[in-house]
């Protein structure tokens, strides 16, 4: 991605050089995480389905100093949240809607949100209680040794898009809307309500490329896939468990989390975002 040189964003947080010991979210890996995560995005930031998986620890706190490949790092995810902030205040502008920008927190080893506590094991999320972001950085280096993606500064863009999808999601209402409706039905459906609001964010991460497409590098694209397939339920499964079961499934299958960033980045077509009928039909 070519993104030297260019605005970064002012809503950034940069926690790693201060590693919290605190209570983190137990489990471990990618895996843990995902029943929590999309649970936790559709109870509005409900704090308490966080803190129920909280483990006791101690409460220290080192300090450090970032390496310049850390403070590199943190430049790069700054200018990729300026441009999602770009895209998606004229996106809402379009739409005589105002955008309300999110944060993005980078941490390591565990953090504090507005919606409890957190550790890197947890992956990237969205916390709707302060909208706010957070990354562990790290995550990226298990994404690619232990589930086979590529890599690549793209698979990072790709990731904070999603999440900014969510905060899309939240602006919109979408996400309380299917937590209504989750309540309303049994665990196959709600696991299918989740999958298209997944999907959805994998659909605005593509829209946003799409409107972003003139810092696009060579291989942009491929890398974003390969994060995409490597993030699927079956994918994740089959490497864990050596099975799949799709009723389980909360955030879509490989294919389908590529078709649909393909299909944000093919249209840039904002009104093309009902994965809901195509998940549920």
């Amino acid at each position: 991605m070519k993104w030297r040189g260019r605005r970064q964003s002012g809503n950034v947080e940069d926690r790693r050089g201060s590693s919290g010991k605190g209570k983190l979210i137990a489990g471990g890996g990618i895996i843990g995480v995902i029943f929590v995560i999309a649970q936790f995005i559709l109870s509005d930031g409900d704090i308490s389905v966080l803190q129920q998986l909280e483990g006791s620890g101690n409460s220290q706190t080192e300090s450090r100093e970032l390496t310049a490949e850390e403070k590199e790092m943190g430049e790069f995810t700054a200018t990729v949240l300026a441009d999602t902030e770009d895209v998606w205040n004229e996106i809402f502008a379009e739409n005589n809607m105002d955008y309300k920008e999110p944060g993005l927190v980078l941490f390591s080893d565990a953090v504090q949100t507005a919606c409890g506590g957190a550790s890197s094991a947890s992956g990237p999320f969205y916390c709707p209680a302060d909208q706010k972001i957070y990354m562990d950085l790290r995550f990226f280096d298990e994404l690619r040794k232990r589930f086979g993606a590529k890599g690549g500064d793209y698979a990072v863009a790709y990731v904070m898009a999603h999440e900014v999808g969510h905060h899309v999601q939240n602006l919109l209402g979408t996400a309380t809307k299917v937590r209504r409706l989750q309540q309303q039905t049994n665990q196959t459906e709600a696991n299918e309500l989740s999958v298209a609001l997944e999907l959805q964010a994998d659909f605005y991460a593509g829209v946003w490329t799409k409107e972003n497409e003139q810092y696009l590098s060579e291989g942009d694209i491929e890398e974003a896939l390969s994060a995409a397939n490597a993030v699927g339920d079956d994918a994740i499964q089959r490497r864990t468990s050596g099975s799949v079961n799709p009723d389980s499934f909360t955030h879509g299958t490989s294919q389908q989390r590529k078709e649909w960033f393909m299909r944000g980045y093919r249209t840039g077509d904002i009104s093309q975002e009902d994965t809901f009928s195509a998940v549920l039909n």
